[in-house]
């Protein structure tokens, strides 16, 4: 017999079975789960409001930039009638700088919801959960079964990389969602589900990653078909991005000596309730001069003087590009309707996005 046919004969032997996947993930991850602030240890119950307020701030943010804010909102609020009884203006600062800022005022209408209609209580199943503010599908099934240890699967996208190499899903995302829904339910064990999602989120984080999965460590290597084939990197499928069209505006930093003009944002729509400086509408092709135009108004202003460069940022959906005026007003100049005059020695606390930060850091040579 030669080597090579001896090998896949032993492999064929001792290739793992369907049904004992659950236990194997459960077996690696008592071993190596990650050490998380919002984790409950082993055998310590989870608390529903530390794995809400995680799960909404993991959305589309890495575990990275997630710990420092969710110390920081576990620190001011410890529980959800805390949060309940603060004030958006106070999350919204809190959260300034995590991004996707609907999340943030989901996450306050939920607090309220949960403080006001279920005496500070989170619904222990996926359809109660569904029915709060900013509560979707995923998030539902990941705080029934981390939380609740209801049997359910959450899918993230560390378990959709997991899942798509273990069977090697061919459809391309998203339309392989279903799919890949299926089989991640069948990784779940019959009891410990909060733990057996947790350990497939673990797996696909450190051991699946994204680039140079290291699949000699993984517990579910023999049977996986996409390491079989040599094909991991390339699962799961995906369409090609579309990238939005570009988007150009103007950005009006006025200062009042140690003071800054600022305004908040509509509250529905992109950036809703946060803070920025004043602007011009952000429109594919608009021209400098048109943005221009639409300059704040303030009596004694000095001449506006452009900024060298342009600021960047990257949304969803579109790329923008602002080009950045300074200006100069009178001591004791007062602001246009709806505007305000703000420290710079306080802006840190504001609610200001990300863009807005670039702008002013532009702006004042920060």
């Amino acid at each position: 017999m030669s080597s090579t046919i001896a090998r896949k004969k032993e492999r064929s032997t001792t290739a793992t079975t369907p049904s004992a996947r659950p236990s194997l993930l459960l077996a690696w991850y008592d071993r190596h789960r990650r050490r998380l602030p919002w984790r409950a240890a082993p055998g310590e119950a989870s608390d529903p409001y530390r794995v809400w307020l995680s799960e909404i701030m993991l959305q589309q943010t890495t575990v990275k930039a997630v710990g420092p804010y969710f110390e920081k909102f576990v620190a001011r609020w410890p529980d959800v009638t805390a949060l309940g009884n603060a004030s958006q203006d106070d999350v919204l600062r809190m959260w300034a700088g995590l991004g996707y800022y609907s999340r943030a005022r989901n996450l306050y209408a939920c607090a309220i919801a949960v403080a006001r209609d279920h005496g500070g209580v989170f619904p222990d199943t996926e359809e109660g959960l569904r029915a709060l503010p900013g509560i979707g599908p995923y998030t539902a099934a990941a705080i029934a079964a981390i939380a609740f240890d209801r049997r359910t699967m959450p899918v993230d996208g560390n378990i959709e990389r997991v899942v798509s190499r273990l069977f090697a899903v061919e459809e391309e995302l998203p339309q392989a969602k279903p799919r890949i829904q299926q089989l991640a339910a069948t990784l779940l064990a019959d009891t410990r589900a909060g733990d057996s999602a947790q350990a497939l989120m673990d797996l696909g984080a450190s051991i699946c990653t994204p680039k140079k999965p290291a699949c000699s460590l993984c517990p579910l290597n023999d049977d996986c078909i996409a390491r079989a084939q040599g094909t991991q990197e390339s699962f799961p499928r995906k369409a090609p991005k579309k990238s939005g069209t570009l988007r150009r505006g103007a950005a009006f930093v006025v200062t009042r000596g140690g003071e800054l003009l600022v305004r908040s944002r509509p509250e529905k729509g992109l950036l809703g309730g946060m803070t920025e400086v004043p602007g011009s509408d952000w429109l594919a092709g608009q021209d400098d001069a048109t943005a221009k135009q639409q300059a704040p108004k303030l009596k004694g202003l000095s001449r506006w003087q452009r900024k060298v460069g342009v600021v960047t940022h990257v949304f969803t959906h579109f790329p923008l590009e602002l080009v950045v005026y300074t200006a100069k007003a009178e001591a004791g100049t007062s602001t246009p309707d709806g505007m305000r005059w703000v420290p710079t020695a306080t802006l840190a606390g504001e609610a200001l996005p990300n863009v807005m930060r670039k702008v002013i850091a532009h702006a004042l040579d920060l």
